[in-house]
């Protein structure tokens, strides 16, 4: 029985007698001298996998394993128990005439939860089963709380997120999603270091929380005496050093985002950005199908998986639609024929959508994009060429200078990467940056503020670049076919309890 924050009184009551015992036994183990937490180290040879893994080998030879105990079986003068460690569990085998009187009475008076070193011989019991004869045991630490009633497991989600360590504890799946979260982040590392970018780190505290538009946390240096912000993003940061001659640069790290919870949004994240010189949006599309691939093939070891019942296929290619022609196949209206700002804003209001503060044919585009077309992209699909108004960092398209090079990667109805062609045009990037100065003086708090020093940077030449930046926490979602972004962060954000 884990701590549960509902528990009936009969619960605390039964919960507090336990605490009573365990806290007892530890202090009987104290006064003969044995205090487990005096001990410091265990040599410990083999895992439980390897052991398992490794039988025909190991058979008959002594291992010396470490880990929890998570079920006892008495029977007299034998015991079982099952030990888990970082890789799995293995039975126990535990006799009175093998460890003696004394130390078998000890044994028994352990409890599941406990860890404990043991020295012993590798064999298969009558039924069939690996496991491992204990000649010695050591008690390493004592658990004072037990672990949630294993029949019933810890289900509940909020003690499940709040006390993670229980929810590794028991739940062996998500130990596996945490696992296949760092094979994912390692693939991502070998996919690009492979392909010549350099791994970098820059300032997670901020003079001016640029390069997304997202509202940022606030917080106060106190020898300058200055308000700073955790950033949102490193892409300007990342762009002057490209400005620099690094050509191909890549940073993984978390960034802040003063914003709502959702089982897509979390405000603290992990976020990949990617820079590379003398290419376009379009070189960006290719890197990210081979790095999808990469990691599908690395990771799942195939391109055909799951999630939440439905079938994801990152065979290539992957469909490319524009903004528009997305909004026109899945709402039926075409802004190719909308030739002003009211006009659009009249259609958005017809399609009973919310206009409030929103004037400009381009951003209602974007508008009719959310609403109506989002969803529908469960496969992967580019989508491509937003309009200016939402992408203030984006090279517009030469033909049609009201669009960008810009695309966005949609798998199950879910932004998972957005990409330009960099602006490089100081005197453009200066003018859309004091457009985004007017829309937070006129309340957006989610606008970008005015970064000189990145125009100045601009003004010493940025080349031609393309940017990526891809959400780790969904890109893991959707390999380990998580439904809630907190089922793939250790330690996500929480309401404290009253």
């Amino acid at each position: 029985m884990s701590e549960n924050f509902n528990a009936s009184t009969e619960e605390v009551q039964e919960l507090n007698e336990i605490l009573q015992i365990r806290r007892q036994k530890l202090k009987d183990l104290q006064d003969k001298g044995k205090d487990p937490f005096c001990i410091v180290k265990y040599n410990v040879t083999h895992k439980t996998k390897e052991v398992i893994d490794s039988f025909d080998e190991l058979e008959g030879k002594t291992v010396s394993i470490a880990g929890r105990i998570m079920a006892k079986r008495g029977m007299g003068k034998t015991s079982f128990c099952d030990l888990q460690d970082r890789d799995g569990k293995i039975q126990l085998f535990v006799r009175v005439n093998e460890l003696g009187e004394d130390a078998y009475e000890e044994f028994k008076k352990l409890d599941i939860g406990d860890i404990i070193g043991i020295n012993g011989t590798v064999f298969r019991t009558r039924m069939g089963e690996i496991s491992v004869r204990v000649h010695e045991y050591t008690l390493l630490s004592k658990s004072l709380r037990p672990l949630p009633e294993k029949f019933h497991g810890l289900k509940d989600t909020d003690i499940r997120y709040r006390q993670r360590y229980l929810d590794l504890i028991v739940n062996p799946e998500v130990k596996k999603t945490f696992i296949m979260r760092s094979r994912i982040i390692s693939a991502i590392r070998s996919f690009l270091d492979g392909r010549g970018f350099l791994e970098v780190e820059t300032p997670i505290l901020n003079m001016i929380p640029g390069g997304a538009n997202a509202r940022p946390f606030i917080t106060h240096h106190n020898t300058l005496d200055l308000d700073m912000y955790l950033r949102i993003a490193p892409e300007l940061y990342l762009k002057r050093l490209i400005v620099g001659g690094m050509e191909k640069v890549y940073e993984l790290g978390r960034m802040f985002r003063n914003e709502g919870m959702s089982v897509k949004h979390n405000p603290e994240f992990t976020l990949l950005e990617v820079y590379e010189a003398y290419t376009d949006y379009h070189g960006m599309m290719k890197l990210t199908e081979d790095m999808y691939i990469h990691i599908a093939d690395t990771v799942l070891g195939t391109r055909k998986f799951e999630y939440q019942g439905q079938e994801i296929d990152l065979s290539l290619p992957w469909p490319r639609m524009t903004m528009t022609e997305a909004v026109k196949k899945y709402s039926g209206v075409d802004f190719d024929t909308i030739s002003s700002d009211d006009e659009a804003v009249s259609v958005a209001k017809e399609k009973g959508l919310d206009v409030d503060g929103i004037t400009t044919k381009g951003e209602i585009l974007n508008l009719f994009f959310e609403e109506f077309v989002e969803e529908n992209l469960i496969q992967p699909t580019f989508i491509i060429d937003y309009p200016v108004e939402v992408s203030p960092l984006t090279k517009r398209k030469p033909d049609k200078p009201e669009l960008t090079e810009r695309f966005e990667l949609f798998i199950t109805g879910r932004e998972m990467a957005n990409a330009y062609s960099e602006l490089n045009d100081p005197v453009d990037q200066k003018e859309r940056f004091l457009d985004q100065v007017r829309k937070r003086e006129q309340g957006d708090e989610e606008a970008n503020m005015m970064d000189e020093d990145y125009v100045l940077a601009l003004e010493h030449g940025l080349p031609p670049t393309g940017g990526l930046g891809v959400g780790i926490d969904r890109l893991v979602m959707l390999f380990t076919n998580s439904y809630s972004i907190r089922d793939v962060l250790l330690f996500p954000t929480m309401k404290p309890k009253e």
